[in-house]
């Protein structure tokens, strides 16, 4: 590493067919590199999209109950949650009161509590039931998978 006014470092760029890129402009003296700019840009921008790919994209995938929900049905939204966790999705629950079933917000509360027993193995618990309005909501995420 040698150190050159930047005259003479300009002239050497220009020697090796290279554009001179101020690194450090606040460093004194400034520091600056002989590199092919076009190149570098197009490999950082390749770095970007190799870093953007590997970034895990989450889904989210919601199931909706009334607070009288039956077993049956019941059981089929749970296998439904359960291949959706199996498969990295998060699951965002809710049971939705229509009318006056706010009343059964206790009955709400409770199925979602069961859900969330029923999926403890595939999944945790990222938010408990709250009431948002007229919707009780709960977030369950998928497990690591080994």
């Amino acid at each position: 590493m040698d150190i050159y006014p930047i005259e003479k470092a300009l002239a050497i760029a220009e020697e090796l067919g290279l554009d001179l890129v101020e690194i450090s402009p606040d460093a004194k003296p400034p520091v600056v590199k002989a590199m092919d700019y076009k190149k570098f840009l197009f490999e950082q921008k390749k770095r970007e999209k190799a870093r953007k790919a590997k970034a895990s994209k989450v889904i989210n995938k919601e199931i909706r109950f009334g607070p009288n929900t039956d077993d049956h049905d019941y059981e089929f939204k749970k296998n439904h949650a359960i291949r959706f966790l199996k498969d990295g999705a998060k699951v965002k629950a809710y049971v939705f009161f229509k009318g006056r079933s706010i009343v059964f917000k206790d009955q709400g509360e409770i199925l979602l509590l069961r859900l969330a027993q029923d999926l403890e193995e595939y999944g945790k618990v990222e938010q408990l039931p709250k009431l948002e309005g007229k919707r009780m909501t709960m977030f369950i995420s998928p497990k690591k998978q080994k």
